[in-house]
């Protein structure tokens, strides 16, 4: 009999990878997704898919009455650190309450694992690197919602003896990422707007700094993580060593584009200015093979996005708060 795996966010960017992923590790995969930031392309045809929401907590008990998952990935989401200030509402609802109503049915149906994709965001301004045992102090409403769910696996593991693992990405690009978010994923942000003939678009003086990570060094660990026995109950950072300004990243776009297109800088919005990971804890349980260089990354993703052109970039329709929205957001 298959294992049947839950994989919330399938249709998005990083969930369908892993959906791919599950597949051919031979999983019965379920999809649950409300397209709201992914693509019903990205789904592999094999995958069953339900359209909806973890908010409609009727049809999460449909879906595991019927399929009695043997594990969640949980990676639907709104990941829009810097949009999450002025969304305080949606953000919280969709990112820690639809969260809990998946955590619910975990432990009322039995599930052995709940594998869940939280963000380096719980750090906020830390020590760098950062690593998993800094008290996390997270600096806008998406890394406090992460950071709670975290929290809430925490306390379901001691009270009903719900397996977890907690994976902490940090600005993951390539293919089937959405291009036409502008409020987030910068990677696809810089090539739709070449794409588009328009200049990258940078906050402040370019000069914050990410590790960028590509999604083949990400999403395989992620899907393979429920077979490793010491990775229950941890949490991981997960995504490149290799550390690159936002302004150096904005070159190398333009490099792999083939573009000549200049930069823009815009009005410094709040944000953390420098954020990278240890993944010392990752490295010793998974044992990874070598890591994707940005060039090589870029490389591919620009081929995916030249294969399937620029996108409209739709503005939030929902917000929450107007005061210090920054003006290109409005």
């Amino acid at each position: 009999m298959k294992i049947t795996s839950l994989v919330t966010g399938g249709a998005g960017f990083i969930g369908s990878h892993v959906v791919n992923h599950l597949l051919k590790k031979d999983h019965r995969v379920v999809v649950l997704d409300d397209l709201s930031g992914g693509t019903q392309e990205n789904i592999h045809p094999d995958a069953l898919f339900y359209k909806g929401s973890i908010l409609d907590i009727e049809l999460i008990h449909q879906l595991f009455t019927e399929y009695k998952f043997t594990y969640v990935y949980h990676l639907a989401a709104y990941a829009a650190e810097g949009l999450s200030h002025f969304i305080r509402h949606f953000n919280y609802q969709n990112n820690l309450i639809g969260s809990i109503n998946l955590i619910n049915a975990s432990v009322n149906f039995g599930v052995k694992c709940f594998v869940f994709t939280s963000s380096i965001a719980v750090y906020g301004t830390n020590t760098l690197p950062l690593v998993e045992t800094q008290y996390p102090q997270p600096e806008d409403p998406y890394g406090i919602a992460k950071y709670a769910v975290e929290q809430d696996l925490l306390n379901a593991q001691k009270m009903f003896g719900m397996d977890f693992i907690i994976f902490r990405p940090h600005n993951v690009y390539g293919p089937n990422q959405n291009i036409g978010d502008k409020y987030r994923n910068v990677v696809g942000i810089f090539m739709n707007q070449i794409l588009k003939n328009e200049p990258l678009t940078i906050f402040g003086d370019g000069q914050q700094t990410r590790a960028f990570s590509y999604i083949a060094d990400v999403a395989p660990y992620i899907a393979d993580s429920v077979d490793l026995s010491q990775a229950y109950n941890q949490t991981f950072n997960i995504g490149s060593e290799t550390v690159f300004s936002v302004k150096e990243l904005a070159e190398a776009v333009t490099r792999v584009m083939k573009s000549t297109i200049k930069i823009k800088h815009l009005e410094q919005r709040e944000e953390v200015v420098h954020a990278y990971a240890d993944h010392t804890v990752f490295n010793t349980v998974f044992r990874p093979k070598t890591e994707t260089s940005l060039e090589k990354g870029l490389k591919e993703m620009a081929l995916w996005v030249k294969a399937h052109g620029s996108r409209f970039s739709e503005t939030f329709d929902n917000i929450e708060i107007k005061k210090k929205l920054p003006n290109s957001w409005k």
